[in-house]
């Protein structure tokens, strides 16, 4: 995935806010670039896992669609590195096609953001530009 600076800054950030809990949120992507980065409320409250409210997700799906773009979901570790967990692979189940960018976070230190497609219980990097 292509993003610019500023926008994951703003994943970035929004991993450190809300450190010792998992971040989540959701990209906009069109033509294989990040447009637009929706930050969401963890509601699991969770250093070990995030859960998105199904209703203002299902907006936000209808209008990123309606533009023509998809998704990528993007979220936290906060007690292990940026690297699918089981968790993240059986919750991709449900997301084919849908890339996945990790930030891993601590309490100090440089914030490490790898991106994965995760595919049938199969996982593999791709790049962050």
């Amino acid at each position: 995935m292509k993003i610019a600076p500023e926008l994951l800054d703003q994943v970035v950030a929004h991993a450190r806010r809300d450190f010792p809990n998992e971040c989540c949120g959701i990209i906009a992507v069109r033509d294989g670039a990040a447009r637009a980065v929706h930050p969401f409320e963890n509601v699991a409250a969770s250093p070990f896992r995030f859960e998105i409210d199904g209703l203002e997700l299902s907006k936000l799906l209808d209008v990123v669609e309606d533009d023509g773009g998809q998704i990528a979901i993007y979220h936290s570790h906060t007690r292990s590195d940026p690297y699918p967990s089981q968790t993240d692979v059986n919750f991709a189940q449900h997301w084919p096609d849908v890339e996945w960018l990790i930030v891993g976070v601590r309490a100090e230190g440089e914030a490490d953001v790898r991106s994965f497609r995760i595919d049938d219980g199969e996982i593999a990097e791709v790049g962050v530009e």
